[in-house]
């Protein structure tokens, strides 16, 4: 397999997330992945592949000791590309694996903002992504209550690690995930 194609890396996130809400996270990812390859000159589906498959052991192995270890077994197992899978555990900071690389920061810096963005949306009277604004996102960043389990450091950190303004960076994310909206039931 090596680099898993779109539909590869779809099958196989399908075959081990079964949750919704999962599923739509790991397609938010994706493209916020993409988006980015394509503003950096990088090939959107090795990035989009990388998005979807970030999280598809968490369902199953939601432990620290396990994910994203376990995925990586199963993606060794179908023969994926090591980098690729040393890719997906960078985004997890237990495992180590630094974010040295530009897909890497990216994909840290995609994972909590798309997981946050969609909170954002789910309160909005409309549950539109595309009426989502950076000031929005940077206001229930400030309410320690709302969305308690993602990481506002990690948010920040991700847009430095990017060298880019939070604004522009939440700007990026919420039009990446407004492409895919119908998706995400956004």
């Amino acid at each position: 397999m090596s680099i898993p194609t779109r539909e590869e890396a779809y099958a196989l996130l399908t075959e081990h997330t079964k949750g919704e809400s999962l599923t739509k996270h790991a397609l938010a990812v994706e493209a916020g992945m993409r988006l980015y390859a394509e503003k950096f000159g990088e090939d959107p589906e090795h990035w989009g592949a990388i998005g979807l498959l970030h999280d598809f052991d968490y369902e199953k192995y939601p432990t620290l000791d396990d994910h994203p270890f376990r995925g990586g077994e199963i993606l060794r197992e179908k023969g994926v590309d090591e980098d690729f899978i040393q890719t997906i555990f960078s985004h997890a900071d237990h495992t180590g694996v630094p974010r040295d690389t530009l897909v890497r920061r990216v994909l840290f810096a995609v994972d909590e903002l798309s997981g946050f963005v969609t909170a954002v949306a789910l309160v909005r009277p409309s549950k539109k992504v595309e009426e989502v604004k950076p000031k929005s996102v940077k206001k229930k960043m400030k309410d320690k209550a709302f969305a308690r389990q993602v990481s506002r450091d990690d948010i920040r950190a991700g847009a430095e690690g990017l060298e880019l303004d939070l604004d522009e960076h939440i700007a990026n994310v919420v039009t990446a995930m407004t492409g895919v909206a119908s998706e995400l039931g956004l």
